[in-house]
């Protein structure tokens, strides 16, 4: 008897037409796939219906069963921060065609094409202990010893090593091409905030990610934006900051529920902002960092200057309102 559970999304009129859509933008990809990076091309579809699990699936469908790329994986050794250094790097890699994978542990798997910056901020920063995989291959061309080399120096290079590159790995014609995206406008770009030095005793915190520009705001497989840094500037992260974020966080869910928004600090993500207050720890100085993850990234400028009042002693202005109230804000 043929066991039909993985069948069972097809009973419904939504699931099956959602395996239909997935099917043909399967091999709309797979016609693209043999002439172009697979990184660029989902880069530029900008589907949102393109997740990660269906990402995972094109990976080894596409890159390994069809076009016999080669690989190398590593769980990184440290956190990478300065990824435009590195496509500068890969930007050079003329002679084979490269496609990163990320397992963001926030946010799922991400794919890119190293060689260009723009779909590398994608990632945010690579965080420690978390897994890369390095594709390398010739696209529509039978792969060679050269494809191996360049994913195990590719992911040398990410681990932080200075390798030597060989010219055959520099020299062909897997140069980098312009991908674009229609943007929206109007859209604010946040601030890259610098960390003020902390109080004498205080414990110093991390510095925001080196980035500035936010993840692209379109439609697509999920992106997040560069950690950016919020200085505290009350004497203390109090009670009254905690239920300011608060507010201010529902209202930028109310407004984009499709987006969600990340805070870390000192290098952790916190998951209930509570516990800002309860350590005691978070004084005047200290940087609190937020990230947006999601397709149409958008007011992350706004929300961004929200939170910096949120986190002074003007925080009182977003406590007003009737209880459980959502303050419109965006």
């Amino acid at each position: 008897m043929t066991d039909s559970s993985n069948l069972d999304v097809l009973s419904t009129r939504s699931g099956f037409n959602s395996a239909v859509r997935h099917i043909q933008k399967t091999m709309e990809i797979a016609s693209k796939a043999g002439a172009g990076n697979l990184g660029d091309i989902i880069f530029e579809m900008g589907d949102e219906e393109i997740t990660s699990g269906r990402i995972g699936l094109l990976l080894r469908m596409l890159l390994v069963d069809k076009l016999g790329y080669k690989s190398a994986s590593a769980n990184l050794s440290a956190t990478v921060d300065d990824l435009t250094a590195l496509s500068k790097e890969f930007e050079k890699w003329n002679g084979v065609d490269l496609v990163a994978a990320y397992f963001h542990p926030d946010i799922g798997l991400l794919i890119a094409n190293p060689k260009i910056a723009e779909e590398m901020a994608a990632f945010g920063e690579l965080r420690k202990r978390e897994l890369l995989v390095v594709y390398a291959g010739l696209q529509g061309k039978e792969t060679n010893d050269d494809c191996q080399k360049a994913a195990n120096l590719a992911l040398k290079i990410f681990e932080g090593s200075k390798v030597s590159v060989p010219a055959s790995l520099t020299k062909g014609h897997f140069t980098v091409k312009k991908v674009s995206k229609p943007k929206k406008e109007g859209e604010e770009k946040p601030v890259k905030t610098k960390t003020a030095k902390p109080k004498a005793g205080a414990k110093k915190t991390s510095a925001p990610a080196k980035k500035n520009t936010a993840a692209p705001p379109t439609g697509g497989p999920a992106k997040m934006t560069p950690r950016y840094a919020v200085v505290v500037s009350n004497e203390l992260f109090h009670n009254g900051n905690v239920e300011a974020w608060k507010k201010i966080i529902a209202s930028y869910k109310a407004k984009h529920p499709h987006l969600e928004v990340f805070i870390y600090y000192e290098q952790e993500r916190i998951l209930d902002i509570n516990t800002l207050f309860k350590w005691g720890k978070v004084k005047h100085g200290s940087a609190i960092e937020f990230a947006v993850a999601g397709n149409e990234i958008q007011d992350v400028a706004k929300l961004q200057r929200y939170l910096a009042q949120g986190a002074s002693n003007q925080f009182e202005a977003f406590l007003h309102g009737p209880i459980n109230s959502v303050l419109k804000l965006f």
